[in-house]
């Protein structure tokens, strides 16, 4: 439905909003910085309690340890993540991300951009996530759209296409000269054909290795091929560089 028909009030209301400060309430406690917006709502109070406990569980920050805490008690990562138990608290259609990881050290930044996609799994919002570094948009989006100044519309596709059919220079250039590593990135050995094992001595990976991550290692072993093996580490196949060229073209 069109959003012009919509009261304001209840429009920003439908949307769960998590931004790179975070923006919780420091007299407030955790579990009532996630309530605030079931608490606008008149939720009861049995089931904002129950909502919030949910949600600091599924955001790996147990009530029982959290609940009680301040902001101040406790990381930027946390509060990143009460951020985000906080925006999906009244069960909004939508949920609005501007930069929620900007300003984190890089190995939180990684960690929660994996919790994103375990969270988003589970939950299925569609979200719209506004960010200026590209490898996250190709990390995350379904749909990647890149703007041009002044916020006009560039292209808009999925992270595949977007990298193997850029539309014109600009977003040629956004997106990198190294945009065919990064097409590497979005693929895992376990997706692809593979040559059948041959017995060859070679450097292996897992299926769930991305292919950028496999080419890293052939090239680090000096190797032409690398052997895909399965959990149990039983050769599936065998990936060879004239493969990983092949599925570039």
């Amino acid at each position: 439905r069109s959003v012009r028909d919509l009261d304001a009030t209840e429009l920003r209301r439908g949307i769960g909003y998590v931004i790179q400060q975070v923006g919780l309430f420091p007299h407030m406690t955790v579990a009532e910085n996630v309530a605030t917006v079931p608490k606008l709502l008149g939720w009861p109070r049995a089931e904002i309690r129950e909502r919030v406990d949910e949600l600091l569980d599924l955001v790996e920050l147990p009530a029982v340890d959290y609940r009680d805490r301040y902001a101040s008690q406790i990381s930027g990562g946390e509060r990143q993540r009460v951020g985000l138990a906080r925006a999906l608290a009244a069960d909004p259609p939508v949920m609005l991300m501007d930069e929620p990881f900007g300003a984190l050290d890089p190995i939180t930044r990684t960690r929660l951009q994996k919790e994103l996609l375990r969270i988003q799994g589970e939950v299925g919002k569609t979200i719209v996530f506004v960010t200026h570094d590209i490898d996250e948009a190709i990390l995350l989006g379904d749909r990647v759209a890149i703007l041009r100044e002044g916020g006009r519309l560039a292209q808009i596709d999925t992270p595949e296409r977007l990298l193997a059919h850029p539309a014109d220079e600009f977003v040629a250039e956004f997106v990198g000269a190294d945009r065919g590593l990064k097409r590497l990135s979005l693929t895992t050995l376990g997706e692809i054909e593979l040559d059948a094992p041959n017995g060859a001595v070679a450097p292996s990976a897992v299926a769930e290795t991305t292919l950028r991550d496999a080419l890293s290692l052939m090239l680090s072993e000096g190797s032409r091929s690398l052997v895909v093996l399965d959990e149990d580490e039983t050769p599936r196949g065998v990936l060879t560089l004239d493969r990983l060229s092949e599925l570039l073209r």
